[in-house]
């Protein structure tokens, strides 16, 4: 009978109604309407965001697959000198927070290559921040790349290089008719979740300014005070991205 009293009075009512009104501030304007990619409605920035992502995400994993691929040779086939380099850009990248790392190459990286160019006698240039955050993200997704294809070149059964070698098969001939595709079933697993980590670490180019999906969420509802509706909004994106590249990326493991 006390809880009865309780939820009917007054008060409760009140408060259940703030409630309500903290989760939706919105709901006047409806969720749909907010959601809507035709203005006043949000929805066509957040996907402009979320292409912004995708493609840093793209760029980034390509970036990161190459120097992984010449990384993973370097450290197999290298001398010593490009072994310890190797060894300490891995180390290093994968000690070091993303966030941190992040930060010290947009802007330390950007005001370097201006303060070379301005010592050549070149002017100053702005870099794009689309251009400067698939460098970022690919150094970064570099330094696993490089141990996932390590490993992956490392389970190959020997024989097979040793009677491609046999052959007189040249290194790159080797590579690309060897290596890489007896590498690949071991190596997919392992990139598929560097994938999957490139497109949720877009969002820390935010901290930068870069306009992706997070920046964009941020901004639709710093305006609309609906933080609950768009970064479930935001959530609910990065999620069909993740659910579509599983499913992309399964069908390319059992190929």
């Amino acid at each position: 009978m006390l809880l009865a009293e309780t939820s009917s009075s007054p008060g409760a009512s009140h408060l259940g109604a703030k409630l309500i009104e903290a989760l939706l501030p919105a709901s006047a304007a409806g969720i749909i309407e907010l959601l809507s990619p035709v203005p006043p409605g949000w929805g066509g920035t957040l996907l402009l965001g979320l292409l912004h992502s995708i493609e840093i995400a793209v760029g980034a994993t390509c970036v990161g697959l190459l120097i992984g691929t010449c990384g993973a040779y370097g450290k197999l086939y290298g001398g010593p000198v490009v072994r310890d380099l190797l060894a300490v850009y891995t180390t290093v990248v994968r000690a070091v927070p993303e966030l941190v790392l992040i930060l010290l190459l947009y802007y330390a990286g950007t005001d370097l290559i201006n303060q070379l160019l301005t010592a050549m006698g070149y002017q100053r240039i702005d870099i794009s921040g689309l251009a400067a955050g698939i460098a970022v993200l690919g150094f970064v997704q570099g330094a696993y790349s490089t141990e996932v294809i390590r490993g992956a070149i490392l389970a190959i059964p020997q024989g097979q290089i040793e009677a491609a070698r046999a052959y007189g098969m040249s290194p790159g001939l080797l590579l690309r008719r060897i290596t890489l595709p007896a590498m690949l079933p071991f190596a997919i697993p392992g990139l598929a979740n560097l994938w999957l980590i490139a497109t949720k670490d877009t969002a820390l180019l935010a901290v930068v300014g870069f306009f992706e999906l997070a920046l964009a969420t941020r901004q639709a509802a710093g305006v609309t005070k609906a933080y609950f509706t768009f970064y479930v909004a935001a959530g609910a994106l990065y999620l069909m991205l993740s659910l579509f590249s599983n499913l992309i990326l399964g069908r390319i493991e059992a190929w």
